[in-house]
């Protein structure tokens, strides 16, 4: 498998930045107060998640609705493929899902690993992990480069304080 691109940026500093960065935007989403969640960008094209699930999540047949899959899922992909990505905010563009099991209260890990695309276009894959450490769900995603600056986005900023 290719490895991924090192970010824009040139330097390991300026990766780090970035990465920092990005866990910022994430935390900054109106869309987290809704999902208790932490980013975490380890390295080039890689990201985790970690949700709590609990009962504000669930269908009527008491396990996580498929929104809070899909959320988790694109939101690991996503940031994964964007941390390869210095100076623009990635939109999904497709998006397909795999439910393997359903999934209760407790806490989850999404992670996301790039696959392919430098320029333009980026496909990313993630994996959701329940707390006993199984394989409850995956999705692959593909991302495509936006007019949208990350520097302009509120929460985009390398020094969280």
């Amino acid at each position: 498998m290719t490895p991924p691109p090192e970010p824009a940026r040139g330097s390991a500093v300026g990766a780090e930045a970035h990465y920092r960065a990005l866990e910022s935007l994430y935390a900054a989403a109106p869309i987290n107060q809704l999902f208790e969640s932490q980013l975490e960008i380890p390295e080039p094209g890689r990201a985790r998640i970690r949700f709590t699930i609990d009962a504000r999540h669930f269908h009527a047949g008491g396990a996580a609705h498929g929104t809070s899959y899909f959320k988790m899922l694109d939101d690991a992909a996503f940031y994964a493929a964007n941390s390869l990505v210095t100076d623009r905010f990635l939109l999904t563009t497709a998006f397909n899902l795999l439910f393997t099991k359903p999934l209760g209260p407790g806490p989850v890990v999404a992670e996301g690993r790039w696959v392919s695309g430098q320029r333009r276009v980026f496909v990313a894959e993630a994996r959701l992990i329940d707390e006993s450490g199984e394989e409850v769900s995956r999705g692959t995603g593909t991302f495509m480069k936006s007019r949208i600056p990350l520097a302009g986005l509120p929460g985009y900023r390398a020094d969280p304080r």
